[in-house]
This record gives structure tokens, C-alpha cells and sequence, in this order.
């Protein structure tokens, strides 16, 4: 495990986990053990030839209830570190006042407990001022009350054992500090890369709902065209439901082609099913225009020659402008409608627009304009949004995507438009970087 690690092995976590479960217990453990520490001190004499030994010395009263009285206050030493503090080492200071006469008991290591509580527990400039406080204090009391000479043992003692808590504590707290900024860091992280991952796949599903779209809603209208004629005309002329029959097969073969490749997107990279047809782009508009002629609606196509290659999202988005804008003059136009395209190529941009000249589906002027129609800006659009449709947000998000603008509305010499402009520069460099 890496030093900077934040998280604890199993054995270390399974040491700890009653201390953090039940801290007013541990606390009061903690109590009792200091407690006797100081008892033992009590009647200990550090300064034997071999080492610390104990001595007969009797404990007194006044050592034992100033020991209890110390140690108690341990037990809320995490509630209130200051008050702790406060207490444990006004009760030093009087043990220390009072050893002159009496066997010295060494109640300044419930004050070196407080100590370290308060500096793990508040900000380093909180511990700084404590911290020199309680230090300078002591030991000064040690110096003036203690053992002699003032630069015994005992007394330089209390100043590093406060020290060296005010120091310990302030390096827990950094540290906890530190664990807890890197665990918010990655979980923040982890927030990140899950939004990023569903914005993703909204992205990704918003993209394949208007491929779907696109296809079937241009192929579905043409086969239901298709078999509307066939039926229409099966009993009377037989060899016009045929050729209209045939449509039908062409149109569906079309759509089920287009389908396979849409679908397709849904399977693994490494699916040997996946197809391999590039996307449909400009360079086939003229088959597209070809199924909406055989389907009865005469299409006028002013297509100059192209300067050079397109971008590819360039040219789908042209395509299915194209595809969606002449779905609806056959659903919309009413009988009798003409359409026009006109692509127009510049040096950073490709213009595609697309007019038709119908009255509406009632046939009735005006009629076709509630339908469709919007005042004639790049946030409205025509009759399937207002309509409730998909097929006119989807072409308005593929130009927004891209960049490009899009004018939909009614001609002023009736009929309606589609003009689109897509940037040509800002993809190019889009997409090679």
C-alpha cells in the first residue's frame, strides 16, 4: 500500500474499530489507566541505581483525590478538550504548589492527555497559543515550586512532555486533515466520472433515437404512400399496384438496410456482425430523391459540384436535413406540392435549403401554416414539434451541434422552407484536433 494511502489495511482497521465504536468507553479506560500511572509515580522513586523502584512511600489523601480529580475529566475529553484542559492543569499547578510538602504525585500527565486532545481537535494557531500557554505555565510552576535545582529533571520534564503533546496532536489533526481531503478528492472524482459517464450515454442514445427517426419516419412514409396507392388502384389497374408494390419492397429493403447499420452502433467493436457501410451523405441524395419522385412528389435538385470532400458529420447532417425536410413536404404539402433543394457550398460553410411551394395537408390556405409553421427563427420549428414530433427537434439539434444555424417557417409566396448553414472550418479543425 502506498504511504499516502488514506485508507487503512484490515488488521489496523480491526484494532481500531471498538476505540472509534465506543469512545466515552475508551475514554474512561483511558481515565482508569492514568489513574494508576500516577499512583504508581506516586510511590516510585525514579532516581534508584537500577532503575525506577518502589519505595514506602504512604499515599496520602490529598494525592489520591487530586489524582481522581485529574483523571476524571478525561472521560469528556473529546466533548470539551478546552475545559478539560483547564481543569487538568489548575489541578497540576496545585499538585505542583503543594509537593513541597508532601510525596509528589504526577498528575501533569492528565494535562499532557488534555493537551494532545485540544491540538488533534482545533486549528493550528488554536494549538500554538494553547500549547505555549499551558507549557510556559507549567513549567514555570515546576521551576519555582518543584525540586531543586530549577533545572531538575523532573521539572525540564513537564516542558517536553507538554511539548511533544501540543506537537503530536497538531500533526494528527494535520493528518486526518489530509486523509480526509484526498477521500472527498476522489469521491468527488468518482461524482465526476459518473456524470460524465450518463452525460455520455445520453448523448449516445439522444444520437441513435434520431438515426432511428430519420429512417424510419422517411421510409415508413413512403411505404404507406406506396400501399395506399396499391390499394387504391389494385382492382382497376393492376400493373400501377405492381410497380407500386415494388416501391413498397424497394422502401422497406431501404429502411431495413439503414436499420441494420443504425443498430449496429448498439454492438461491440469486435463483433464480426457489426456492419462496415459508411453513413449516408450528400454523395446519394440523388437516390433519396429518386424514392420521393417514384412516391408522386416532384422534387427540382440544384446541386453545384462539390469542391472536395466534406467532413463526414458535415455530410451526414446535410443528408438527413435533407431526408427529414422532404418527409415532410409529403406528409404536409397536400397533393399537387413541388419541392426544391439547393445546396450552396462556400469557403466556411455549406448552405442546404429546402422550399416547397404546397398549401397544407387540408388543402386549405393558411391550414398548412398552423400545422407547420413558426415564425421563421432557428428556435422554432415546424409541425412536429409543434405537433409533438421528433423529427424537426432532431434536425435542429444536429445543426446546433454542429454549430450551424437553421431557419424554418412559411414562404411569403406560400408554401414553406428549410434553410440550414453548417460550418465547415470549425468541424475541420474540430476534427483533426
Amino acid at each position: 500500500m502506498s504511504l499516502l494511502d488514506p485508507r487503512p489495511d484490515a488488521a489496523r482497521a480491526g484494532r481500531f474499530a471498538w476505540c472509534r465504536a465506543h469512545p466515552r468507553a475508551f475514554d474512561a479506560a483511558l481515565a482508569v489507566a492514568v489513574f494508576g500511572c500516577i499512583l504508581f509515580g506516586a510511590v516510585a522513586d525514579p532516581h534508584r541505581v537500577h532503575g525506577p523502584r518502589i519505595v514506602p512511600h504512604e499515599l496520602t489523601a490529598t494525592t489520591v483525590v487530586l489524582a481522581a480529580l485529574a483523571c476524571a475529566p478525561l472521560v469528556w475529553r473529546r466533548r470539551l478538550p478546552r475545559s478539560v484542559l483547564a481543569a487538568t492543569g489548575t489541578l497540576t499547578l496545585v499538585e505542583l504548589v503543594a509537593g513541597a510538602s508532601s510525596p509528589r504525585a504526577p498528575v501533569a500527565v492528565a494535562a499532557v492527555i488534555a493537551l494532545y486532545t485540544v491540538a488533534s481537535r482545533t486549528d493550528r494557531p488554536t494549538t500554538w497559543r494553547i500549547g505555549a500557554l499551558t507549557v510556559v505555565v507549567l513549567t514555570a510552576s515546576a521551576m519555582l515550586y518543584g525540586p531543586r535545582p530549577w533545572y531538575a529533571q523532573e521539572n525540564l520534564g513537564i516542558f517536553a512532555w507538554t511539548g511533544m503533546a501540543a506537537a503530536a496532536g497538531d500533526a494528527v489533526r494535520s493528518r486526518r486533515a489530509f486523509v480526509d481531503a484526498i477521500r472527498e478528492r476522489a469521491e468527488r472524482a468518482e461524482r465526476t466520472r459518473e456524470e460524465e459517464a450518463r452525460r455520455r450515454v445520453a448523448e449516445e442514445r439522444l444520437r441513435i433515437a434520431r438515426e432511428l427517426h430519420d429512417v424510419v419516419a422517411h421510409h415508413i412514409a413512403l411505404v404507406n404512400v406506396q400501399a395506399g396507392v396499391a390499394s387504391h388502384v389494385m382492382d382497376n389497374r393492376p400493373d400501377q399496384a405492381k410497380q407500386a408494390l415494388a416501391h413498397v419492397r424497394e422502401a422497406s429493403r431501404s429502411a431495413l438496410e439503414e436499420l441494420r447499420a443504425t443498430v449496429g452502433l448498439l454492438r461491440q467493436s469486435d463483433d464480426p456482425r457489426a456492419p462496415t457501410e459508411p453513413a449516408p451523405g450528400l454523395g446519394v441524395l440523388d437516390q433519396l430523391v429518386d424514392g420521393f419522385v417514384r412516391a408522386g412528389l416532384p422534387v427540382e435538385l440544384e446541386v453545384p459540384e462539390a469542391p472536395g470532400p466534406l467532413p463526414a458529420s458535415v455530410d451526414l447532417t446535410a443528408y438527413r436535413v435533407v431526408q427529414e425536410a422532404l418527409t415532410n413536404v409529403h406528409k404536409h404539402a397536400g397533393e399537387g406540392a413541388r419541392a426544391t433543394i439547393r445546396i450552396a457550398y462556400h469557403a466556411s460553410a455549406l448552405t442546404v435549403t429546402v422550399l416547397d411551394d404546397g398549401a397544407g395537408t387540408a388543402g386549405v390556405p393558411g391550414q398548412r401554416a398552423a400545422d407547420r409553421s413558426g415564425p421563421p427563427t432557428g428556435g422554432t420549428d415546424g409541425p412536429e414539434e409543434n405537433g409533438g414530433g421528433h423529427g424537426l427537434i432532431g434536425m435542429r439539434e444536429r445543426v446546433y451541434a454542429l454549430g450551424g444555424t437553421i431557419v424554418t417557417g412559411p414562404r411569403a409566396a406560400g408554401g414553406f422552407q428549410v434553410r440550414v448553414t453548417l460550418p465547415l472550418q470549425t468541424v475541420r479543425t474540430g476534427e483533426t484536433t
